[in-house]
């Protein structure tokens, strides 16, 4: 399996909604606890480790 970089998802702006609300009303610093929290359920429910590298090297790029 390898990282899915096309549009994947039926309802983006469904998603991209409920992700906001997720966001609304917490501090900064709960708001990152959220998306810590978010990477580490996803990357484990995903279970794969090439895909996960896969997807922190593209997160990472042009960073470097």
């Amino acid at each position: 399996m390898s990282l899915i970089l096309t549009p994947n998802i039926p309802t983006p702006d469904d998603f991209y909604e409920k992700l906001i609300e997720t966001h609304r009303g917490l501090t900064d610093e709960q708001s990152r606890d959220v998306n810590c929290k978010l990477v580490l359920l996803l990357a484990n429910h995903i279970g794969d480790l090439p895909v996960l590298e896969q997807a922190l090297a593209v997160a990472r790029d042009g960073y470097e």
